[in-house]
């Protein structure tokens, strides 16, 4: 049974269900309350968004996902251009690099909960906005110390994709999560492989301060058409900012569900980073004796992986994130023993790492699509803070990977990353098979209560 009531003028709709949930939207603003509907044959409840997402909203944080995340990877494909356009050594100007990842991961940590206590669309706005203006100071800068202070401020403020990711999950029903999640990161993935090429063409022919400004220009241009196009959110949570971040941890201990995805992504990304940390010294050392464009050639055949996560999506939904899961972990460990080839040089080498790159790729970033939405299926109105602890630990994991991938270079060559992915994969599907898999734990909720949420714990 379902009850309507409208009370003019300001339109506002209240839908009490039968089953206990219940949706509010106000008409003209778009304006959004999270609703809870039955429980499905997972344990899941679904959801009942007062706002769709249209195809068109979810192309465009798609593209802004891919904006965000080009800020990040964009400065490793310039940092020679910068070396001599500052007339710093190369080692400095690698600083820069290490800078705004430093700078992404702290705003993964300090600014991504804030998707839990604030609306979404002044917060993305504004964090984008802020972006662009970094760019514009970086692309100005007089100096190696000013440029990497606007970077560390860039990488601060790109936190956009961790924070569009939850609310998009929020906005859809569940069984829709797998595939919109898959969509979301498809442009994640596009913003990362692209602006490597992108960024180091440009840098090649218009100077190191070009792409900045590229990159400033589509900041601040997503940002003026997101601040017309995204709905008006309540945020789920008032608690006060040191509650937040202490949450973040909390959920890490007392969520099984959270612990055990973390460590899937980090140990899959930590092979994920070793290898393409080192493989530009494969490609550019004696065995093939190739310039740095190889790498960029490299990661513009890995865009094929934007067309697997939307596919990894469907079956997450489809399956469920298990089943994702353990065919993720597999492919990653068959792309350990594919890579293995690189070393032998030529063309086979070549086949070898195109193919072996590629289906790790789609194993991590697949993987990623189905940690995500167990994740997000734990706790509707803490996403944002489940999605900080997740990220802080797969990016943790991707640092000790690129360390770990390094030393193992070093010393034993390209078979020794290519068996540190074999085996970080090992580990994670050990993990995986001895887990028995339980129902997310949602308490049923009596129909005249309103949607629950942490509003009152004011700490």
């Amino acid at each position: 049974m379902t009850t309507r009531t409208q009370s003019p003028p300001s339109r506002v709709a209240l839908v009490i269900t039968g089953d206990g949930g219940s949706a509010m939207a106000v008409a003209g603003r778009r304006s959004l309350h999270y609703a809870d509907g039955p429980v499905d044959q997972r344990g899941r409840r679904s959801r009942m968004p007062g706002f769709p997402m249209s195809r068109r909203l979810i192309l465009l944080l798609a593209f802004t996902c891919g904006v965000a995340v080009g800020n990040i990877y964009f400065p490793q494909a310039i940092s020679p251009s910068v070396a001599s356009g500052l007339h710093v050594t190369p080692d400095s100007a690698a600083l820069v690099v290490t800078a705004v990842q430093f700078g992404y991961a702290a705003g993964i940590f300090l600014l991504v909960p804030l998707g839990d206590r604030l609306a979404h669309r002044p917060l993305i706005v504004t964090l984008l906005s802020l972006t662009g203006l970094g760019l514009l100071a970086a692309s100005a800068a007089p100096a190696l110390p000013a440029l990497i202070g606007a970077s560390t401020l860039v990488g601060v403020t790109s936190v956009v994709a961790p924070i569009i990711a939850p609310m998009a999950a929020g906005l859809v029903a569940d069984d829709r999560s797998g595939t919109v999640t898959g969509t979301l990161l498809s442009g994640s993935i596009g913003g990362m492989l692209l602006s490597r090429a992108l960024g180091g063409t440009i840098g090649e022919w218009w100077g190191w301060r070009a792409p900045y400004l590229m990159a400033a220009a589509l900041a601040l241009i997503t940002a003026t058409f997101l601040a017309r196009a995204l709905p008006t959110t309540s945020p789920p949570s008032r608690q006060r900012y040191p509650a937040l971040l202490a949450e973040s941890l909390r959920l890490l201990r007392t969520e099984p569900e959270l612990r055990r995805s973390c460590f899937y992504q980090a140990a899959v990304f930590a092979g994920f980073s070793a290898v393409w940390t080192n493989v530009a010294l494969l490609l550019t050392g004696p065995t093939y004796d190739l310039g740095a464009q190889a790498v960029g050639a490299l990661a513009l055949v890995n865009a094929g992986t934007m067309l697997c996560t939307p596919v990894a999506g469907r079956q997450v939904d489809r399956r469920g994130p298990d089943a994702v899961n353990l065919v993720c972990m597999l492919g990653v460990i068959a792309s350990a023993a594919v890579l293995a080839f690189g070393s032998l040089g030529g063309v086979p080498g070549l086949v070898a790492l195109v193919l072996g790159t590629l289906l790790l790729d789609v194993g991590m970033q697949s993987g990623m699509v189905a940690n995500q939405v167990r994740i997000y299926a734990l706790r509707p109105e803490v996403r944002s803070r489940l999605n900080t602890a997740y990220m802080t630990c797969a990016y943790f994991g991707g640092s000790m990977g690129s360390w770990i991938g390094g030393r193992a270079y070093a010393y034993v060559g390209w078979p020794g990353v290519c068996t540190i992915v074999a085996l970080l994969a090992a580990v994670a599907l050990a993990r995986h098979l001895t887990s028995s898999a339980s129902p997310v734990h949602i308490e049923a909720r009596s129909p005249a209560r309103p949607i629950p949420s942490d509003m009152d714990n004011t700490e």
